[in-house]
């Protein structure tokens, strides 16, 4: 089992473009893709991200480093396109 690396959380806004259970990839607001895996504590549920995934929804995400992943941890997902 992995740890979040201690440190404060950073955030990253974009769009959620591919979702794998509790997988996803996040796209900034520069074009570059980062990978992420909701964090067992997160304030988001794994059903809830295809459908940001289908709308193409602008979030912010909470996240910190984690010890011996390729993806961040994501603690909590923020929709920013509330229409």
């Amino acid at each position: 089992m992995s740890k979040a690396a201690a440190g404060p959380m950073a955030e990253m806004e974009g769009v959620v473009t591919v979702v794998q259970e509790g997988r996803f990839q996040l796209t900034d607001l520069g074009g570059v893709s980062h990978n992420f895996m909701l964090s067992r504590f997160a304030l988001a549920e794994t059903e809830q991200l295809p459908a940001l995934q289908n709308a193409q929804s602008r979030v912010r995400v909470k996240y910190s480093q984690a010890d011996k992943l390729i993806a961040y941890l994501a603690h909590r997902i923020d929709l920013l396109d509330v229409a």
